[in-house]
Order: C-alpha cells, then structure tokens, then sequence
C-alpha cells in the first residue's frame, strides 16, 4: 500500500478531486496548509547602495516579507494499493500541471499496515 500526499493549489482541489474519482479513487483526505517553495530573496540590490542611509527600510522589509511569504494550498492524502499507485499519481499530474512554478508536489510513502476499525480488516481489505 502506498500513501501519496499531494500539495496543490486551492483553486485545483475540485478538480483534482473529479478526475480521482473518474479514476476509480473515491477515499481520499484534504486538508488546508500554507508554506513555500524553494524561491530566494536576491538581496543582491544591496551592493548597488552606496551609502546606507539611502536604503529604503520599508521597501527593504517588503520585499523580504514578499518572498518569504507562505501561500495557501491544499494537501491530498490517497491510500492506495501498489496496483493503483502511478494511476493516482499520474492523474494528480496530469490534472494540476500549468508548467508554471508552484504547480506543486508529490510524495509518496509505503503503509506498512493499516486496519479497519469497525471490521477488523486489514491492509488491502481494509481499503
């Protein structure tokens, strides 16, 4: 069994939601979070100053803040067997990429047990 956890944007959640489900994937878990990706501040305009008083702080404070910024997204939680795993996959893919940064990201663990609770059942059965 394999967990895929996918981070998206929230403006794709329904429909990465339908295609699942077109997929034969019904259970899925969702939950809102914030964070960021790899970009940087380019600090780099500091060099350009030659005096220090002529920094703009609020600008300076801005831009920082700009890039550090955490932006709303959505997190997908899958369980499926191993059969259906590059399906989910691929589907997530196919539904949320624009080619454009911050399409976001896929990970994929193993589930090494997992139990129903109302029957007992476990593992694929408990699916």
């Amino acid at each position: 069994m394999k967990e895929i956890i996918a981070i998206i944007r929230i403006n794709m959640i329904n429909k990465t939601k339908e295609a699942l489900l077109n997929q034969g994937i019904y259970a899925l878990h969702c939950s809102k979070v914030v964070g960021r990706g790899k970009k940087k501040v380019d600090l780099s305009f500091i060099e350009d100053i030659k005096n220090l008083e002529e920094i703009n702080y609020g600008k300076f404070a801005g831009e920082i803040i700009e890039n550090y910024r955490l932006s709303p997204r959505r997190m997908i939680t899958v369980i499926v067997n191993d059969a259906e795993k590059d399906k989910a996959i691929k589907t997530i893919i196919d539904t949320n990429i624009t080619g454009n940064p911050g399409d976001g990201k896929i990970f994929v663990c193993n589930i090494p047990e997992a139990v129903r609770i109302r029957t007992g059942e476990k593992n694929e059965e408990a699916l």
